[in-house]
């Protein structure tokens, strides 16, 4: 078996906070993380929802460098870390793997629409072949409803073949569960599958599954990792009702500006509002509307003021 987290794992896509100069405030950054982490997340940096495509390579070493300084271990840290350019990929995966960082979560060059698994293999095999490290594990990125290139059971199954110590997981964001199943039922044995929601933390862990690497983790950690620790509970389809309305309040708001909303809000740090372009912040009325909605289902973000 290749697998480096067991079975009850939950990561978050960690949302990256600017300054109004539209700069990467690193220690909000790290602030943010000190919390994920006492609540038992992993911290899956520079993920969709971290607004990675809109970070320079340079940015997203200078957050991992200060990071680290700043004592996040990061042997808690799966960076994303594909582009569409190979070099880029290739600079990014390597200063993960000279950090020890646990792996990296690698999307497709997304940019060419269409393309063969023949060209995805090749992309994926030259990023790995130049970082030329037996310590990298990748963790491929399947998020077609946004990048439009999906990863299919073929092109997984090759690559584990053809790299069968580097390639450690998948994280499934096709938001369709029967994908989730097959890649469980075809190589779970042999590496991490994680569901792209909590929607389906609970069956992907019965499954056999890994966990789940989820947005809404960034405010509300500590109930998804509880499920996550406790899924054979008594209470545990409970628990993940609870979670999947949660994260329905969330998904009638755009996710970003409204996990970076409930951050300011629940944080009591208005810095938190700032998106950069081309994503905008919640305007007055989603914010009052998103707040209300949280309020009524009795949310809280404990200790994210500390």
């Amino acid at each position: 078996m290749n697998r480096l987290h067991r079975a009850g794992q939950v990561w978050s896509p960690v949302i990256t906070p600017f300054g109004p100069d539209l700069e990467p405030d690193a220690d909000r950054f790290a602030k943010h993380c000190r919390w994920l982490l006492g609540n038992d997340v992993g911290l899956a940096i520079f993920g969709t929802n971290s607004e990675a495509t809109s970070l320079s390579v340079s940015e997203k070493r200078g957050l991992l460098d200060a990071l680290v300084a700043a004592g996040i271990p990061a042997a808690r840290m799966m960076p994303g870390t594909g582009h569409c350019a190979i070099g880029d990929s290739v600079e990014l995966t390597r200063s993960a793997v000279e950090h020890g960082c646990a792996g990296v979560l690698m999307l497709p060059a997304f940019y060419y629409k269409g393309v063969s698994d023949e060209g995805l293999f090749r992309y994926f095999s030259e990023v790995i072949e130049r970082v030329g490290s037996a310590a990298l594990r990748v963790y491929l990125y399947h998020i077609p409803p946004v990048s439009q290139v999906p990863l299919s059971l073929a092109l997984v199954e090759r690559l584990l073949k053809a790299y069968p110590d580097t390639i450690a997981g998948i994280k499934d964001s096709s938001g369709d569960w029967s994908n989730t199943q097959a890649l469980i039922e075809a190589f779970g044995e042999e590496i991490d599958i994680y569901a792209g929601s909590e929607h389906f933390l609970l069956q992907n862990l019965r499954a056999g599954g890994a966990g789940c690497i989820s947005a809404t983790a960034n405010v509300n950690p500590g109930p998804i990792a509880a499920l996550a620790r406790d899924w054979q509970s008594a209470d545990a389809e409970q628990q993940q009702q609870a979670l999947s309305a949660l994260r329905g309040v969330f998904e009638q708001f755009p996710m970003i500006p409204a996990l970076k909303s409930a951050t300011a809000l629940y944080g009591d740090d208005d810095a938190w509002h700032q998106l950069r372009p081309p994503l905008v912040e919640l305007d007055a009325e989603q914010r009052k509307a998103l707040s209300s909605a949280l309020d009524m289902a009795g949310f809280d973000m404990p200790g994210r003021t500390a």
